[in-house]
């Protein structure tokens, strides 16, 4: 299997073979395997929250802030579903993961499961494009091994990162370090919190209207903090229209990636840089046309706007 000519035709836009796409993916499961629920990450290191199939503006993503091996990255889930071009998206990171291992951490979102993707778009799409249902079944197998959650090791004390929220049955990494992860999203539990859970401004635990997960608030975050000498909890899985939200005194935030999500909503799109001097930086943009796109402006607060057509002033 030769990765650099399946990257090049991947940001090509270019579908790879059925047959690439099953080596791909039994490779990978091998080195996904020896991957910890807590993947341990130093910086610097680029945090993007939820794709969704944005094809385009992952493309934008990676010419904003480099591509790997020179910028690491670590994704928070939700590759897929909703977008037009999930297996575009999902194949190209997955890729760039084989190549590029230890620069590359992929965590697993809620919708990178069966029920999800047979719900939501990736299913039909292997339908549509492979005329058979061996890739989406290949797929998902190996969403079975994506890990859990990373911990980037910035002093003076680390950040967590996971898809969707904190597991409130559970209180410490090293629990989570011993969780079994290699299956289908249950249904309950602390893997199922850790992808659907949300935080709310309460301080209550109470079930998720997604009818998944959890409902947690600022108690919930402020003792998984303490208990475990974190910094800060940083998560994807809400829309959020400016692209990032923060809660909780900044003991929390919420990083949303797809611009525009859908071609509906008019949201910013954002991902976060971590510094290896301890800084961090949110880098924003709007979802465009790559012609219409033009070069980044710095503000005096150290967040980037990437100016787009029909802009407003959001600071």
């Amino acid at each position: 299997m030769d990765v650099d000519k399946l990257l090049e035709r991947l940001f090509r836009r270019e579908l790879i073979s059925e047959r690439e796409i099953l080596l791909l993916c039994a490779n990978l499961k091998v080195i996904l395997m020896e991957e910890s629920n807590v993947v341990h990450i130093t910086p610097p290191v680029t945090i993007v929250g939820d794709i969704h199939g944005h094809f385009d503006d992952l493309l934008e993503i990676f010419r904003i802030e480099g591509q790997p091996p020179e910028t690491n990255f670590l994704f928070l889930g939700n590759y897929v579903n909703w977008g037009a071009h999930s297996l575009e998206t999902v194949l190209l990171l997955l890729t760039l993961k084989f190549k590029y291992t230890y620069r590359m951490v992929l965590l697993r979102g809620n919708h990178e499961s069966r029920l999800m993707t047979n719900t939501y778009g990736v299913y039909s799409e292997c339908l549509s494009k492979f005329g058979s249902a061996r890739v989406w079944q290949s797929l998902t197998d190996l969403f079975d091994f994506l890990t859990l959650s990373a911990l980037i090791e910035q002093a003076p004390s680390p950040i967590f990162c996971v898809h969707g929220g904190l597991p409130t049955t559970i209180t410490t990494l090293d629990q989570i370090r011993v969780l079994e992860r290699f299956r289908e999203v249950p249904s309950s539990g602390p893997m199922t919190d850790m992808l659907w859970s949300d935080p709310v401004e309460s301080s209550m635990v109470t079930p998720s209207a997604r009818g998944l997960g959890q409902l947690f608030g600022m108690p919930t975050v402020v003792g998984f903090c303490q208990t475990n000498s974190l910094a800060r909890v940083v998560r994807g899985h809400q829309l959020v229209m400016e692209g990032y939200q923060s809660l909780f005194k900044g003991q929390l935030c919420t990083i949303w990636s797809a611009p525009n999500f859908r071609g509906v909503t008019g949201n910013i799109g954002a991902v976060l840089e971590v510094h290896d001097d301890m800084g961090t930086r949110y880098n924003l943009y709007r979802a465009a046309p790559v012609s219409q796109r033009i070069e980044a402006l710095h503000s005096p607060c150290g967040v980037r706007d990437y100016i787009g057509p029909n802009f407003r002033p959001f600071r």
